[in-house]
């Protein structure tokens, strides 16, 4: 979160600094200083800033790569998933978390439920504006960007067929550009690494045009999402 971010949210909420401080636990002067950047904000006050104005999640900090947890249940990423507005857990009580952050959990996991899975084009489609070029990054430190353009492809074909999320195909269409620069030759899954290998076979000869393009070996398509609409 930026200060720019910090005074701009706290204006759009009709709030002033003295009323802001209140619930963000810091003085009025000490506020002020945020707000033009003569101290950094914290990621424990950026949330709690982004909470107070109803900012949206790619407001949230991102930690730096030797931060990162990465969660072994996938319970924990299915509360962030809740948290970002996924209809498919709005039984769940929400972690709210940027959505990048939760694209990189997601998506170097060697295992992931295929109903967390099929929810990541909609954190595509639905926050198009996340920081790409740290996502990016992260991602290719990781030799996972194969998997990173495959969903994003995807969710770039659905955006061209719902009125809802045309607005994102632009910006979609140059994230898959840049992605397809640093496209890996070797072979991966889509988060499924310990399928049996006739499972991996069967899937290599029957899989779609766009996973054989991204070389991984899944069957998800977007046939299969419906549920984003």
């Amino acid at each position: 979160m930026t200060h720019e971010q910090l005074k701009a949210g706290r204006i759009a909420a009709a709030l002033t600094q003295v009323q802001a401080t209140d619930y963000l636990g810091v003085s009025q002067p000490y506020l002020s200083q945020l707000e033009r950047g003569e101290r950094p904000i914290t990621a424990e006050l950026a949330r709690s800033a982004a909470t107070l104005y109803g900012l949206p999640a790619t407001a949230l900090p991102i930690l730096e790569s030797d931060e990162q947890r990465f969660p072994e249940d996938p319970e924990p990423l299915a509360r962030q998933l809740a948290g970002l507005g996924y209809p498919g857990f709005t039984h769940l009580r929400g972690r709210k978390q940027n959505p990048a952050v939760v694209l990189l959990e997601a998506l170097v996991e060697e295992d992931l439920k295929v109903r967390l899975t099929k929810a990541l084009p909609w954190v595509v489609l639905t926050y198009p504006d996340m920081d790409w070029p740290w996502l990016i990054r992260e991602m290719k430190l990781r030799d996972s960007q194969n998997r990173l353009g495959f969903v994003v492809a995807m969710a770039r074909e659905l955006a061209a067929t719902r009125d809802r999320f045309r607005p994102a195909l632009e910006r979609l269409s140059a994230v898959v550009e840049e992605l397809e620069h640093a496209r890996l030759a070797r072979e991966d899954t889509l988060c499924r690494e310990s399928m049996p290998a006739g499972e991996r076979d069967r899937l290599a000869a029957t899989r779609s045009a766009l996973a054989r393009h991204w070389n991984l070996v899944t069957d998800l398509t977007a046939d299969q999402l419906s549920h984003i609409s």
